[in-house]
Formats: structure tokens, sequence, C-alpha cells
């Protein structure tokens, strides 16, 4: 197996730790990239059900590295439940197996303060965040006035920063009416999860690059999705970090050259949480039926996500930005049961069509989808193993979404669990793979 990146060819949700978790059993090392504990990554292994947040999908595969990258923000008083949850039922018995880079930054009170009243204080301008602390923790990355792990271990170095801060954090947060509040009490926990956490942080590029030059395999998995990408996305509504491929180059440490394949996760269908343009989004019984039958509630905040068609202009702007060499299509069972099945292929704007997602603010909002339509099926899809044995329509509809996505299809999901999976090529056979024309793929 190549070194992959997983990433999100959505709005996120597309069932990325399933696909992590299925291509750890051949990779040596897993790497979370960027991202919070915003996102939630559902696993089901043996019909149990697993929620992860920071630690990298690979956890459940014991001998395997996880690696929290640079490019992600730590809540440590959330990393430290995770950890002690999987703690709990048997895994990461071995500390070695978790890696955190002393590089990544730290999500503290004061961050959750100000996304909290940034979003009731925002009326028709707020974004629909979390509530924790994501953006403000990237906001004070950015501006060079945030703590990192490397600091926030050690007892002297974290007090001395919190000390020289504390002035701006309180006019920051007085501008909302909130009050900093005391922070040796606010604090008192966060010291204990340092405690905890030493151990695990390192330098994480470094060990990262020994692999590789070890010829050990890597999979980077990302959080979100393509279109809450911050550069990329549907913007202002989108994550604080890059959530492309190319997100797991800065986010990791390691060079483009050590990227061999990415794979695009995308649903057969298409979802959003929050607020934001969604042009295919179905306001109707439709609608919910596709949010009952997909589950479709966040695995973080419970929030029930809007639910649509499959939309092929953004399919297509992440085949672009991410340079993805294939696409993994799935909860295609989800889709059982629709007589017709619709599939938008370009918008129109005003008397133009477009064939890419605008960029101008608010123009996605006024665009409406071209469909295409296609004939539904019965079939329950979830034990099936093979290729052949799906129904003719279900083939019909994988291979038109390949054919207007212009890259492979290698795998399809048909359920929640490990098996429930159906391979049609290798995703990433080797090192520096040319991805054949798609009609060589599925004949």
């Amino acid at each position: 197996m190549a070194n992959i990146v997983i990433v999100g060819a959505q709005w996120g949700d597309e069932g990325k730790g399933k696909l992590v978790d299925k291509l750890t059993e051949r990779a040596d090392l897993v790497v979370r990239y960027q991202g919070g504990n915003n996102a939630g990554h559902t696993l089901v292994v043996h019909g149990v059900k697993t929620v992860l947040h920071l630690i990298p999908s690979g956890v459940l595969h014991r001998g395997k590295t996880c690696v929290i990258g640079n490019g992600v923000v730590i809540d440590p008083v959330v990393l430290i439940g995770e950890i002690d949850g999987l703690l709990e039922r048997g895994f990461l018995a071995d500390p070695q197996q978790l890696r955190i880079s002393d590089r990544a930054h730290v999500i503290l009170p004061w961050h959750k303060l100000l996304d909290g009243a940034r979003e009731d204080a925002g009326g028709k301008e707020t974004i629909g965040t979390t509530r924790r602390g994501i953006g403000p923790a990237y906001e004070h990355k950015a501006r060079r006035t945030g703590i990192r792990m490397a600091d926030f271990v050690e007892p002297e170095h974290f007090a001395q920063l919190v000390k020289d801060q504390a002035e701006t954090l309180a006019l920051e947060l007085g501008l909302y009416g909130v009050k900093l509040g005391k922070l040796d009490a606010m604090l008192k926990p966060y010291i204990e999860c340092a405690r905890r956490l030493k151990p695990f942080v390192t330098d994480t590029t470094k060990l990262l690059w020994e692999a590789s030059q070890k010829r050990q395999r890597i999979l980077f998995e990302g959080a979100q999705g393509t279109l809450l990408d911050l550069d990329h996305g549907t913007y202002p509504f989108v994550t604080s970090s890059n959530a492309i491929s190319g997100g797991a180059c800065t986010g990791a440490g390691v060079g483009p050259t050590q990227i061999d394949a990415i794979i695009g996760i995308s649903k057969a269908y298409t979802t959003r949480v929050g607020e934001g343009p969604f042009p295919t989004e179905l306001h109707n019984k439709l609608g919910e039926q596709l949010r009952k039958s997909g589950g479709e509630f966040g695995a973080t905040t419970g929030r029930p996500r809007r639910c649509g068609w499959l939309d092929m202009v953004v399919l297509r702007h992440a085949v672009r930005v991410n340079g993805l060499t294939s696409i993994a299509l799935t909860k295609l069972d989800v889709l059982t049961g629709l007589k017709s099945l619709k599939v938008a292929t370009a918008y129109r704007l005003g008397d133009q069509i477009l064939d890419t997602v605008p960029a101008r603010r608010g123009a996605l909002t006024e665009v409406e989808p071209v469909y295409e339509e296609l004939p539904g099926w019965d079939q329950d899809l979830t034990a099936v193993r093979r290729w052949e044995d799906l129904p003719v329509e279900a083939r019909a509809y994988v291979r038109r979404v390949e054919q207007h996505a212009g890259v492979p299809i290698s795998l399809l999901s048909v359920g929640p669990g490990r098996r429930q999976t159906i391979q049609l090529r290798d995703p990433a056979p080797g090192r520096r793979v040319v991805t054949p024309p798609v009609h060589e793929v599925l004949e």
C-alpha cells in the first residue's frame, strides 16, 4: 500500500472513519492532520459503535501508531476523556501507540467563551459553529498568540504564557460582555491534563520522516470535508483549517512527494450540517426519509443533517482541488426504495449554466440545480459483497457518478460495518500509481 490521504469530498460526514478503519489494516501509521473535536468519526466494529473526535480512527487496530498532527487544535479535556474511554475497552494499552505533535495548538477555556459569545452576537451572520472553541483557537494561532503542546505540557512555560495574555484576553471577551473569570480555577483541570499528556508529546514530523524513509505505510486522515475548507469551501460557512488533501502536508509536516494516493469520500447523496448554501437540499418528505434511513445526525453534536440529491458540481470541485485518484462512494444502501434518483450535473444562474462552484458570496444560494434523473431500485444492498450482485440500476447509478466525476470509484459502502464494503479496484495498489481510464476499471 502507498501513503494515502483520506479526504471528505462534500461537506463532511461522508464516512471517512469507516474507510480509515478499513485501510488501517494495511497501514503502519495513521495521522489526523487538521480540525478539532468539532468533528466526529463513527466506526462500527463487531456491532459496537465508537465515535472518535481527535484520535485517528486507526486506534481500534492494535499495534498501529496513531499520530495527532500539528494542524489539529486539541482540547486537552476532550482528548483525555477519549483516551480514558479507549483504555476502558482495552485499547491504547501501549502508550507508544499514540503520538501528539509538540507543535499542535491547544484549545483553552477562553476559546470556547469567545466562540459562544460570537455565535450569540452574530444575528443573521451566524456561521453555526459547534461552540467548541475551534475557530478562536485557529485565530490565535494565525495571530501568533496561541499556545502549543510543547509549552502546554511544561507548567512554568504554560503559566507564563497565560499570565502574559490575560489582560488581552479579558479585553477581547469584554467586547462581548463576557468576563474571563478566575484563571487558577478555570485552568486547574487543564494542568492535570498536561501532566497526563506529556508522555505522548513529541516531534511528529521527525517520526513521520523516519517512517517514510523506512518505507512504512502512512494513512492521513482529514476531518470535515472539501466544501468546508477555509480556502476552497463555501466561504464564509466553512471551518477554520484546510480540510483538503494539501492540508495533510502542512498539518502533518510532510512534503507532497510523500503522498502517493488521495481517496475522496462521498455519500451517494449529499448532506450538510449547520448554516450555509446547499443547492440540492430537499425540503420535503424525501429529505426526511433520507435523514431517517441514513441516520443523519451529527456524531459530535447530534444535530440533524440537511439532506439532498448528489451534487456532481461539488464532487468535481473536490476532484480538482484535492487531486483525487479515486472515490469511495458511501451509503449507497440508503437510496434503496426510491423509484427514481436525481443527480445535479450543473447549476443555472440567471442565463448562465455553471459547471463549477461559484466563489461570489451568495451566488450558491441563487443557483438552480440542473438535474439528470436515473431509475432507482428496491433490493436491500446491506448484504451484497460483490459488484455483480448489485441491482443493475444501482450499478448504472455508480457508473454514471463515476463518469461525471472523471475519476474511478474504487470502493462502495453498503452499510456501517467493516465488511459492508464492495471493492471495485485497489484504491492504492502501490507507490505513484497512474490511475487507469474509467472504462477499464469497472468492465
